[in-house]
């Protein structure tokens, strides 16, 4: 019996690749696909999308949170998935500000990042444990961050529109 629970314990640690290859090659378009001539710096379309203020980051977070919805369902720990929102969380915000967030996304892979959180925890066991509690804040913070980018975007728009047409 204690063999049997250790080669199905092996068996759900084990990730099969070909659900991983997906996730890993979306999280390469995304922080690495291309690379600025002469230099080792590389980056993905989250740069690219991230040009465009407000809207792009909105459109980055979006993207990150279904690759860790698909990393969640295929057995990631509470732990991991915590950590995992922490890297979303530092580059959504740090992505809104102008400039600054753009720079930032050259050096900082989120989506890298959580793959490789996910690679350690399947292949190598680390960051293990529960911490639903925890997620579910967490969650329930980025649903809060998503509704204030939405607004400031709305916002900055508004304000803008009202510059370019009502202008006396």
């Amino acid at each position: 019996m204690e063999r049997n629970e250790q080669q199905q314990l092996s068996q759900t640690k084990a990730i099969p690749d070909e659900r991983l290859v997906w996730i890993e090659r979306l999280a390469a378009l995304m922080d690495n696909r291309f690379r600025i001539p002469g230099t080792d710096i590389r980056f993905g379309l989250d740069f690219i999308i991230g040009l465009f203020p407000y809207l792009g980051d909105i459109a980055t977070f979006g993207i990150s949170g279904i690759l860790l919805i698909m990393m969640a369902r295929y057995g990631a720990s509470g732990i991991v998935v915590v950590k995992m929102l922490g890297n979303i969380l530092l580059d959504t915000i740090t992505g809104l500000v102008p400039f600054v967030g753009d720079l930032f996304d050259l050096k900082f892979k989120s989506n890298t990042r959580n793959v490789r959180l996910l690679k350690e925890h399947y292949q190598e066991g680390k960051h293990g444990g529960s911490a639903w509690g925890v997620v579910f804040l967490i969650l329930l913070a980025l649903f809060g961050l998503l509704v204030f980018v939405i607004w400031v975007s709305w916002k900055v728009m508004a304000w803008f529109w009202g510059m370019m047409f009502f202008t006396t």
